[in-house]
């Protein structure tokens, strides 16, 4: 998850499609999406992505929200998707690597070495945090996962069937897969699920409840590496710490770097970090 489409804690953190732009309007969209933090590129993929929707259809994106559940107490989600038929609630991946894992599985692995909290179970928290806020109905929630195309997927074959309401997909074929379920949901359904007008219901109650200050945004992102070096380290104690974040690393981690002198230097890093190399 872990970058978004925009700055942290920018106020503006939604997207309203096939409105006229000015110049001015443009320039200052190309610079949120500059490459501030690891994964900002990807995001800026995503964005091409979601520009290509249904005219119908509106978008939020790096939105957080309130969810007592949580260790942070927030839930951060990086896109939500509203079509007629619908509501998409997108977690993004910026890995690299083949992706193992499976639909009930509680964590998944990239190369079969680094681990890493199932990406559906992940986003289970943030739909039911959504669904506190909105009034969306499970049967009209789509939970999608996006990999960046340096991943090859070894998962299960049934979260890649677009009859599905879970799916795994590339980010270069979002809205390829987003487009070919509203066909799926058509065909399922006599009519559609959401008017213009519940549409923007929901569109702006969850804007509203947006949570954009930056103290509160950080806090959570500490939480959040706190309590994925714990999923990580459970049954496989850390023995060194990323040089850049501090994060606890598993002894495989440690023993990967160590064993690619020339690539970091002796150094440790975490999967995140390692990125930079």
């Amino acid at each position: 998850m872990f970058s978004k489409l925009f700055k942290k804690g920018s106020s503006n953190t939604s997207t309203k499609r096939n409105e006229p732009k000015t110049t001015d309007e443009k320039q200052a969209r190309k610079v949120k999406v500059q490459p501030n933090r690891i994964g900002d590129i990807g995001e800026y993929k995503i964005n091409i992505q979601l520009d290509q929707l249904p005219k119908d259809s509106k978008y939020l994106s790096d939105i957080l929200i309130p969810n007592p559940k949580s260790k942070s107490g927030y839930s951060q989600i990086d896109h939500i998707v509203f079509i007629p038929y619908a509501v998409f609630i997108i977690e993004t991946k910026n890995y690299q690597g083949t992706i193992y894992g499976g639909k009930d599985r509680k964590t998944w692995s990239v190369d079969g070495k680094y681990q890493m909290m199932n990406p559906f179970h992940q986003n289970y928290g943030h739909i039911s945090a959504l669904k506190k806020i909105a009034e969306i109905d499970s049967s009209n929630i789509v939970s999608m996962i996006s990999f960046t195309k340096r991943c090859t997927f070894k998962v299960d074959l049934e979260l890649r069937k677009i009859q599905s309401n879970e799916l795994i997909v590339y980010d270069i074929e979002l809205s390829e897969f987003i487009s070919r379920k509203l066909n799926v949901l058509k065909l399922q359904n006599s009519s559609p699920v959401y008017s213009e007008d519940d549409i923007e219901g929901l569109y702006q109650r969850i804007l509203k409840t947006n949570i954009t200050d930056n103290e509160i945004r950080e806090r959570h992102v500490q939480a959040l590496k706190s309590s994925t070096s714990s999923i990580i380290s459970s049954g496989n104690s850390p023995t060194a710490k990323c040089k850049v974040c501090g994060t606890p690393l598993t002894v495989k981690v440690k023993e990967y770097c160590l064993t690619n002198k020339e690539r970091f230097n002796g150094e440790v890093y975490c999967f995140e970090h390692q990125k930079q190399f």
